[in-house]
């Protein structure tokens, strides 16, 4: 079976392989030499992420030069506020922008047509699992509700999104109208990737490590619960990953709580913590991308330590975060065959 050949879809049951597999979250990205050629000639970056014909393209890249264990569908997870009519732009050098809403204006959305404003990204997933070979995994993937209500309440990013967790203390029930909203949609766009052809889902909570405890249960752990709950009620088969960067301790019981497969670890992590959290199951991460930037001693010996703590349990080799564009891509080659070459 297909499974069976897929090293992502083992771990994700339970298996521990040596050598783990591995791939990079933002793999397909601005380091790469070819990936900036094909953005140059799509335009805008949302033109990128909605011409199957450019996301097919910048997807397959990574795999073509690397050979990764897995395959992520390029995409943004500001497609669902831009499927919500809310003016999602990206200017070169500011970031995501996008008008901000307030509490009439949450009341007002209208989530109906998000599904179908997002089939050219489906139509993606499905080519993508066409082209890719057949032992690699095809990850589709979502913004979590927090994260994605940061940008949607500010109108961009800011260092500790304290616009949004002032809504939230401001406005509790349109905060929380919110939440569950962008959970419900989500969802349905992770059951939509899944029957298009992707193999597992990950959720990015990219933004969960600003919050207080009581916040990081109400904003962080509970919609992502009831997503996760969702996409499993109508898609029993389904894998998920669930990364929650800089929650910190609050890991501990995001597993058992969200019902997440997997859990994300990012490189601020302790190694130590790390190996009691694989003890409950499978756990990806969690290099720090500026080792992957050093090269050299600083890459292997972050490999190593991680491949010592993590290798002998069910473990996705991967950053602890995205992969930057300072990246030089023979340090990425070198990543990948210290990988495949060591023993946990």
């Amino acid at each position: 079976m297909a499974d069976e050949r897929r090293r992502v879809m083992r771990v994700l049951a339970g298996e521990t392989l040596t050598p783990p597999p591995v791939w990079l979250m933002r793999q397909a990205g601005r380091y790469l030499p070819e990936y900036r050629e094909t953005r140059a000639k799509a335009g805008g970056f949302l033109d990128l992420c909605y011409t199957p014909d450019f996301a097919v393209e910048v997807t397959l890249q990574p795999i073509r030069r690397y050979g990764f264990d897995a395959a992520i569908l390029f995409s943004d997870i500001l497609v669902i506020p831009d499927g919500l009519n809310r003016n999602v732009r990206f200017t070169e050098g500011h970031g995501p922008q996008m008008d901000p809403i307030d509490e009439d204006g949450i009341h007002a959305l209208k989530p109906d047509l998000v599904l179908e404003h997002l089939q050219p990204v489906f139509e993606t997933v499905r080519r993508l699992r066409q082209e890719l070979p057949i032992e690699t995994t095809l990850l589709g993937f979502c913004g979590a509700p927090w994260t994605v209500a940061t940008y949607m309440i500010a109108g961009h990013g800011t260092p500790d999104q304290a616009p949004a967790r002032l809504f939230g203390y401001s406005h509790p029930q349109a905060f929380e109208h919110l939440l569950s909203l962008l959970a419900e949609i989500s969802a349905d766009y992770l059951v939509a990737q899944i029957d298009a052809g992707a193999d597992a889902v990950q959720i990015f909570d990219s933004w969960a490590g600003v919050l207080g405890e009581k916040e990081f249960e109400a904003y962080a752990v509970r919609p992502v619960q009831r997503m996760i709950a969702s996409v499993k009620a109508r898609r029993p088969q389904a894998k998920v990953i669930a990364f929650a960067k800089g929650a910190g301790y609050q890991l501990k019981d995001y597993r058992r709580k969200t019902g997440a497969d997997a859990i994300g670890l990012d490189w601020s992590v302790p190694l130590a913590f790390a190996v009691e959290l694989q003890k409950d199951g499978p756990v990806q991460g969690n290099l720090d991308p500026m080792r992957v930037v050093a090269g050299g001693r600083a890459l292997e010996e972050g490999i190593d330590e991680i491949l010592q703590h993590l290798g002998s349990g069910p473990l996705i080799f991967n950053l602890g975060h995205g992969i930057t564009p300072q990246a030089d891509p023979d340090h990425v080659a070198t990543l990948v065959a210290r990988v495949r070459t060591l023993r946990g």
